[in-house]
Formats: C-alpha cells, sequence, structure tokens
C-alpha cells in the first residue's frame, strides 16, 4: 500500500497537491515529492525484518504527519457532490486503524532480524 501511494505521488502529483494545507511554506509539489519518496522508503523499511521494527514507528509517525492533508481535502471537499465528500470526510478516521497497523508491525517486529 504505501509503496503504491509513494508511487502515485511521485507519477500524479497534482491531486496530492491540491490537499496540502496552504498553511504550509513553500511548494505543494515539494511536498507531495517528498511524501512520496517517504512513502518509498517506509515500504522498504517495511519490507526487511531487520528495519521493520523502526519502519514501522516511523510508518506511525508519518500517517500522523500526513493527517493535516485528509482535513484540507475535507475541508476543500465540504461543498462537494456527496459522493466525493464521502471519500474526503471517510479519509479522517482511517488514520487511526494505519497508525495501529503500524505500530502493531513495529511491536511484532521486536526481536526480528
Amino acid at each position: 500500500m504505501l509503496a503504491a501511494a509513494g508511487i502515485s505521488h511521485l507519477v500524479n502529483p497534482a491531486p496530492y497537491d491540491r490537499i496540502v494545507p496552504r498553511v504550509l511554506p513553500g511548494s505543494p509539489r515539494t511536498y507531495t515529492a517528498v511524501s512520496g519518496v517517504v512513502e518509498l522508503a517506509l515500504a522498504a523499511g517495511l519490507a526487511h525484518p531487520r528495519t521493520r521494527r523502526a519502519a514501522g514507528l516511523a510508518t506511525a509517525g508519518f500517517f500522523a504527519a500526513v493527517f493535516p492533508a485528509n482535513v484540507q481535502m475535507a475541508i476543500d471537499w465540504r461543498h462537494a457532490p456527496p459522493a466525493r465528500r464521502a471519500v474526503a470526510y471517510a479519509r479522517l478516521p482511517l488514520q487511526v486503524p494505519l497508525i495501529v497497523w503500524a505500530l502493531r508491525v513495529a511491536r511484532e517486529a521486536r526481536g526480528q532480524g
């Protein structure tokens, strides 16, 4: 999932650029590209037993750090058609199970590698 998201950020950045919170300094494209590279690095770290624990913790932090982009999307899409609005709103609580999953991966990786 992380690798696919990372590739998507790099290959088709425009949708991600639009949800970068406007209060952040600099270019949205920079945030999009950096988050894509980070997602690829996290995916690689999760795939290898020696780095899985650290990557799991970093992934949990990453999922928490990108939450403001989901909030921005929900704000921007609040007047969108119902299906689009539902997607934006569904992303908000989805961060919780993603963070829990990443922490579980880190916990289960303890002692491996």
